[in-house]
C-alpha cells in the first residue's frame, strides 16, 4: 500500500515544491494551507507522516500537532520552521514530532528523513 503524506505550509510555493517533491517519490501526497483543512485531511486519510509547517495563521504549528497526536498518535510529523524558537522546538518534539528542518531547509535532506521514516521504518507489531 502507498504511504500517504500531508503537507501543512501556509506558503503555497513550499507545497508545491515538496508535493512535486514526494510524488516523484512515489507518496500519496496531500496538502494542506491550514489548520481546519489540515486535521480534515487526517481524519480523512489517516496520513502515515506530516511535514508541519510551526507558523500558521489562525491554529499554529504546536496546535495542530496536539490534535494530530490526539486523533491518532501513531501519524509520525516532522516539524518545519522559518524561526529558531528552540522553546517551541522543545515542546514540538515533547509532543510526539520526530525532527525538524530550519526554512530554507535543503530539500535532499528533508526527501532523505521523509524515506529514512516511511520506507526504512518496522511494521507496527500490532
Amino acid at each position: 500500500m502507498d504511504k500517504k503524506l500531508l503537507i501543512v505550509d501556509d506558503q503555497n510555493g513550499i507545497r508545491i515544491l515538496l508535493l512535486e517533491v514526494f510524488n516523484t517519490e512515489g507518496y500519496r501526497t496531500f496538502e494542506a494551507p491550514n489548520g481546519k483543512i489540515a486535521l480534515d485531511i487526517v481524519r480523512r486519510e489517516s496520513p502515515d507522516l506530516v511535514l508541519l509547517d510551526m507558523k500558521i495563521p489562525g491554529m499554529d504549528g504546536i496546535d495542530i500537532l496536539k490534535n494530530i497526536k490526539q486523533i491518532d498518535a501513531s501519524i509520525k510529523v516532522i516539524m518545519m520552521t522559518a524561526y529558531g524558537e528552540l522553546d517551541l522546538i522543545k515542546e514540538a518534539t515533547d509532543l510526539g514530532a520526530l525532527m525538524h528542518f530550519t526554512k530554507p531547509f535543503d530539500i535532499d535532506e528533508l526527501r532523505i528523513a521523509v524515506n529514512h521514516q516511511l520506507k526504512h521504518t518496522a511494521p507496527s507489531a500490532f
